[in-house]
């Protein structure tokens, strides 16, 4: 039976209760979970809460509803932990996962480009700015990760964007790490060349100029673990 709710933040209490039988395997992804009322007796609590506490899982992919037919399990492992588990990774493991991504989306962008996402992507480089100039740094990150993304957006890769948006805080700890000097920084120009292979529509040109942008970085990385 499932543990009853406290009467503190009912709602929250009552997710993280079904949430961890989730975690626990009790209902299997696809399978149909109990009913409001069911979930309401088991739980403790009014079905208004279970109600509540079920929209809460579906924002965060745990369960889907499927009108007339009930909640199912959408995914039975919290990605919460498992962005926790990427950012533990060494600085190495992450840069050559943002490079695996980011030379995918390089390529696709190269074959499915517009004319006005490489304008978009010319004025987020406008915005971004130098890092070393005092001026910029405020939101440098951000607007460096801005160009990143829209990359893998003009991908038109939805997949590809999701797993981006994942990892997009691991991103965000690389840039930082070339903002303080402990990393090699591309410069202005590196980035304004990957727009360029982009726009040639040459995907492999485009592949391999990131691989070459992110080339000094991994250098570094791979002499410090030698060390």
């Amino acid at each position: 039976m499932l543990e009853q709710a406290t009467k503190t933040s009912l709602t929250d209490s009552a997710a993280d209760k079904i949430r961890q039988e989730i975690l626990g395997k009790r209902w299997a992804i696809g399978e149909r979970i109990p009913n409001e009322p069911t979930l309401a007796a088991l739980l403790g609590v009014s079905r208004g809460t279970v109600r509540e506490a079920v929209k809460m899982l579906v924002s965060q992919d745990f369960l889907e509803t499927r009108q007339g037919s009930g909640t199912y399990v959408r995914a039975n492992f919290d990605p919460s932990g498992s962005l926790l588990r990427m950012r533990r990774a060494n600085l190495r493991d992450q840069v050559e996962t943002r490079c695996a991504l980011e030379v995918e989306a390089a390529r696709l962008a190269a074959i499915r480009h517009t004319p006005q996402d490489i304008q978009t992507l010319l004025n987020l480089l406008e915005l971004r700015g130098h890092s070393h100039d005092p001026q910029s740094r405020p939101g440098f990150v951000e607007r460096d990760l801005a160009f990143h993304t829209e990359i893998v957006h003009i991908s038109r890769n939805r997949a590809l964007a999701e797993t981006y948006l994942f990892f997009s805080t691991s991103v965000q700890e690389i840039i930082k790490a070339t903002i303080s000097r402990e990393l090699p920084e591309p410069d202005l120009d590196a980035h304004r060349e990957i727009v360029r292979a982009i726009e040639t529509g040459d995907p492999e040109r485009a592949a391999a100029t990131v691989r070459q942008f992110m080339a000094p970085i991994l250098s570094e990385l791979n002499q410090a673990l030698i060390s």
